[in-house]
């Protein structure tokens, strides 16, 4: 039996605006350091259990500190149940039906995700120009 670890890792998609933004919000409200974070859009990052980076980018994954990996809506509820400040909604999805209707929810926004990504670059885009 291995030994518990410490921290879970998160594994983000760092080219992913939207992502960013979530893992910047999770980073600052990460203040006991629960999380680890792993951007795996870097070249030669690593990734859960070696799955492909293509893989890795494609879904949330967090292995969680007791060395399970997990994905989609299970991970979002790892990375809450560390932060305190989000341990309720770690609670709340533990009640019946509410993980698989998680789950279900995030599988309706992978596919827009790119879309609402792509919109988000052209509105900093846009921004950024309009500063200079």
């Amino acid at each position: 039996m291995e030994p518990e670890l410490e921290k879970s890792t998160v594994y983000f998609d760092g080219s992913c605006p939207l992502c960013q933004a979530e893992i910047g919000y999770y980073r600052r409200e990460d203040q006991a350091g629960a999380l680890c974070f792993v951007d795996v859009s870097q070249p030669g990052a690593a990734t859960p259990d070696g799955m492909t980076c293509q893989r890795a980018m494609a879904r949330f994954h967090v292995r969680a500190h007791d060395g399970r990996v997990l994905s989609g809506a299970a991970a979002f509820v790892e990375v809450w149940s560390r932060l305190p400040n989000w341990r309720w909604a770690a609670r709340a999805a533990a009640l019946p039906g509410v993980l698989p209707a998680l789950e279900l929810g995030y599988r309706m926004f992978l596919p827009v995700r790119p879309f609402i990504s792509g919109m988000v670059r052209r509105i900093l885009a846009w921004r950024g120009r309009g500063q200079s």
